[in-house]
């Protein structure tokens, strides 16, 4: 099994802006919104600045990722998930349960705005424009008085030629500040899975606790913060070594489904592990599959089983957290 560097996207088919109707809102407001949030969620969310973004999960008692999400503030008392709209409806009903007597109105949002991902010299330009620095996970106001926020998402690909990615949140309806090309929505999923940052969506969901998703590498678990559902399954699996499945990011001749079992060549009857995200551009297909460490170590990785496509190891843009 060789590892290999894909070859990098063009900039023409990378660059510009389109519409993420994939992914929807939801909205908590209240005195307490930030706080209820912060004990529901793997992130930090009451210290969360105004020029902050964060990427969260939110799991299970048994530690189990129900969705994965972007969160930030609009002020004080009012914050936004971002997260795919597969999943939303339940999360948003579960999360509902435990508000109880908290100052905390939470709502499906996703009629309130529209969800724009920008990548390429688009993406540059408009941060740049808004004053947004590089760190991943900042946030920024829409330059030129417009309404809208901006997030910084990780850098799809490596090195000199990785592309940036931003993520435009702005009221229903309301057009972006600047006049950029369309991005054909196959390239922003190439580019999702270049990054190396899988979203829970629902053929997944409760399969992984964050660190089999890397979430721990990409800024999405706190482990100073108190307590949330599922905290002391993923920090026992930190700390005392049990992790035995991460996410890799692999090329194959196929495009390939999230949810679709992969098989190593030492086990033709069991799968090691399973597609969580993937796309394919230009005849080129990747996906990002969270498998058993063992299975990264030699041999062939198929998919569907013994006899489908072949898969090769391709580097992730960031490197594995070991130790926090």
């Amino acid at each position: 099994m060789s590892t290999t560097t894909a070859l990098p996207a063009t900039t023409s088919v990378t660059h510009g802006q389109t519409r993420l109707p994939h992914w929807g809102v939801i909205r908590a407001q209240g005195a307490d919104a930030a706080k209820f949030l912060h004990g529901q969620l793997t992130q930090d969310f009451s210290l969360l600045g105004l020029l902050q973004a964060r990427l969260a999960a939110f799991c299970s008692p048994k530690g189990r990722m129900l969705a994965s999400m972007i969160g930030f503030k609009l002020s004080a008392d009012d914050l936004l998930l971002l997260c795919p709209v597969d999943v939303l409806p339940a999360t948003l009903k579960r999360l509902s349960m435990f508000v109880m007597r908290a100052k905390c109105q939470l709502s499906d949002a996703s009629a309130a705005f529209d969800l724009h991902g920008l990548a390429g010299a688009s993406a540059d330009a408009l941060a740049a424009s808004a004053g947004l620095d590089g760190a991943t996970w900042a946030k920024a106001d829409l330059p030129g008085g417009v309404a809208g926020s901006l997030v910084r998402l990780p850098r799809a690909g490596e090195g000199p030629q990785a592309v940036t990615r931003l993520l435009a949140c702005v009221p229903a309806g309301q057009a972006l500040p600047a006049d950029v090309p369309a991005l054909d929505s196959a390239a922003w999923a190439w580019l999702e899975v270049q990054s190396g940052v899988p979203m829970v969506s629902l053929p997944v969901v409760e399969a992984f606790v964050p660190q089999m998703l890397n979430y721990e590498s990409v800024g999405g678990v706190n482990f100073k913060k108190g307590c949330y559902p599922g905290q002391e399954v993923v920090a026992r699996s930190q700390f005392r070594g049990t992790l035995k499945r991460r996410t890799y990011r692999v090329a194959t001749a196929d495009a390939l489904t999230v949810g679709q079992d992969v098989f190593h060549s030492g086990d033709a009857e069991q799968p090691c592990g399973t597609v969580v995200a993937a796309a394919c551009l230009g005849g080129r297909c990747e996906a990002l599959v969270s498998m058993q460490t063992s299975a990264a170590g030699g041999g062939q990785l198929t998919a569907s089983g013994p006899t489908g496509p072949a898969l090769t190891l391709l580097p992730l843009p960031y490197a594995l957290l070991e130790d926090v």
